[in-house]
């Protein structure tokens, strides 16, 4: 009964991968972390609605299937399917949450990054019972700035401050 008791207390993780890539991929990566921070968290993945529309830069290393969360142009003026990719999102989390968090990584901590600024203004997860309550973000960036456009949706994801804890890893490549 302790045990039960335990795992109910910790931390539900939606955990969202990168670009052309999988679930399963995210889910290795995240093994190789410490069990002392893993063992502390529920972690749970999901694969992307969208099938990969080109080759993936995993190739070789990982195997396929590859996935991706919407799509741009080659500019990032213009997304596509990201509509229905927050509606594949919020669906999962009501049919499989509650969760607390998002652990997002690349183009899923892209994502994860905008979901509690569209939660709070009401366009994203409206049917999520519980708020987001902190993001764990790798390799990530944010929609929008000077050189890079957003999707309708996610255009006033950072308008206004959320107050939520993150951590973000940023790397250079050596």
């Amino acid at each position: 009964m302790m045990e039960e008791d335990q795992t109910q207390k910790k931390p539900r993780v939606l955990c969202l991968h990168g670009f052309r890539t999988s679930a399963e991929i995210l889910k290795k990566l995240v093994s190789r972390w410490p069990e002392s921070v893993t063992h502390k968290l529920d972690l749970v993945f999901l694969d992307a609605k969208f099938p990969a529309q080109g080759e993936s830069d995993v190739e070789g290393i990982f195997d396929p299937p590859y996935f991706e969360w919407f799509q741009s142009n080659q500019d990032f003026s213009e997304y596509m399917n990201f509509e229905e990719c927050l509606t594949y999102i919020e669906d999962f989390m009501v049919e499989n949450g509650p969760f607390d968090g998002l652990l997002g990584f690349s183009q899923g901590a892209v994502l994860a990054a905008a979901l509690p600024g569209m939660q709070a203004q009401g366009v994203a997860l409206g049917k999520v019972k519980n708020k987001i309550k902190f993001l764990i973000l790798i390799s990530g960036a944010k929609f929008g700035g000077n050189k890079f456009g957003a999707p309708k949706l996610a255009s006033n994801a950072f308008s206004k401050l959320i107050d939520i804890p993150s951590i973000h890893f940023i790397g250079t490549f050596s």
